[in-house]
């Protein structure tokens, strides 16, 4: 076997990206840089992804707690609101809450037990039996939480959520009641206005909601959709997807990532002569087997991505080859044949035993979960990652 090594992923550090700065530009500069000072050869298919984070930063895509707070007075002019389903978090919705209460006089906060969404406990599964709550029946007043629960901190960030967003609304001069249940449609014997806090499950939720015939429903996806003045804004996921900046802006998701693209890609093509796949990423979706955080609380892992990353692998498993069909064989005779049968393969394996324990997912969300990864959120300072190889296989040389 003449090639070693398959898949590499490197993490490129890049200038500190500023608001109105060329992400485009920035981006291809900054691998043209890493490849002449690393020796790197460029080939078709290989793959420059950029955080969303800094891609938001770049098109001055943030909002103000006070936008919020007038976008959420048009929509909700009863002035008063339950609030479903939110994840617990003081990075991705303590300032959204902020906003909300302040174009508010009532709230109703409507939290799911024992988790959020994407894995928040307020406390366990184990608990949950103990105390003989019923999931899919049982509504809890924030007395009865309190009783049954007492003060509970999360895991990581040691914050009691139900406090903290209680003083988040009273600070912002809403009245607050507080309610833990997981039907949705239990929040219309509080109050027929409702706004779906929740992400992935947001679709559901409105129509469960207008089905039970609630007066105003909207998503966080609705909210910040159109700009308010000279504010950011996104058109297709709203305040989904977007982070803390300061106490009182929030950075939105980024806006309009497939011309982006596409741009980097075509300058790219100009400058090498490699067609390159270029995407935009945000979380990763894996889940933390530890901490029980699925990670996965923006909208999406891409908002944007270029033509070649879209589908899914189409692989065979090679464990499966060897121990099956080629299971007589060893050594330079078993690689031969392993190699010609991922050559001859079909271009649509679906359903096929060869392929069972591979991993039918979306290649954006493969490949946006191995750039989260080696990103991180933290310090690395490197929010442009560049893979190769990852669209080959056993049988290149």
């Amino acid at each position: 076997m003449s090639r070693s090594i398959g898949t590499t992923v490197r993490g490129l550090r890049a200038p500190i990206i500023r608001e109105g700065d060329d992400i485009a530009a920035i981006a291809v500069e900054v691998l043209l840089h890493t490849a002449q000072e690393e020796n790197i050869t460029l080939h078709d298919n290989d793959i420059l992804a950029i955080t969303e984070s800094v891609v938001a930063r770049a098109q001055r895509n943030y909002v103000s707690v006070e936008d919020i707070a007038a976008d959420i007075r048009s929509k909700y002019p009863a002035g008063e609101c339950g609030v479903v389903f939110p994840i617990l978090s003081r990075n991705r919705f303590a300032v959204a809450f902020s906003g909300i209460c302040r174009g508010l006089k009532r709230v109703v906060l409507m939290l799911s037990f024992p988790a959020d969404e994407v894995g928040n406990h307020l406390f366990s599964l184990d608990e949950m039996d103990a105390a003989g709550l019923d999931p899919w029946r049982d509504v809890l007043t924030e007395a009865r939480y309190r009783s049954l629960f007492g003060e509970r901190k999360h895991t990581f960030t040691a914050v009691d959520y139900v406090a903290y967003y209680r003083e988040l609304a009273e600070t912002a001069g809403a009245e607050i009641e507080i309610i833990f249940a997981n039907d949705v449609r239990r929040i219309l014997d509080y109050t027929p206005h409702v706004l779906a806090a929740d992400i992935h499950s947001r679709s559901r939720s409105k129509r469960l909601l207008k089905a039970a015939g609630a007066e105003t429903v909207y998503g966080l996806d609705d909210i910040m959709a159109a700009p308010r003045g000279t504010s950011g804004f996104n058109a297709d996921y709203g305040l989904l997807g977007s982070n803390k900046a300061t106490e009182t802006t929030l950075k939105l998701f980024p806006r309009d990532c497939m011309a982006l693209t596409a741009e980097i890609q075509a300058r790219l093509y100009e400058k090498t002569g490699r067609m390159l796949q270029v995407m935009v990423y945000g979380d990763g979706a894996f889940k933390d087997p530890q901490g029980k955080i699925w990670e996965l609380a923006d909208p999406v892992v891409s908002p944007g991505y270029t033509a070649g990353l879209e589908g899914q692998p189409n692989e065979l498993k090679l464990k499966y080859l060897a121990d099956n069909d080629f299971a007589g064989l060893q050594g330079e005779a078993l690689r031969e044949a392993i190699r010609n049968a991922i050559a001859q393969k079909q271009k649509d394996l679906v359903g096929q035993m060869a392929t069972q324990g591979t991993t039918p997912r979306r290649l954006t969300d493969l490949i946006g979960s191995l750039c989260d990864l080696t990103s991180g959120s933290g310090d690395k300072g490197t929010p442009i990652i560049f893979i190769q190889g990852y669209f080959d296989n056993y049988a290149n040389d």
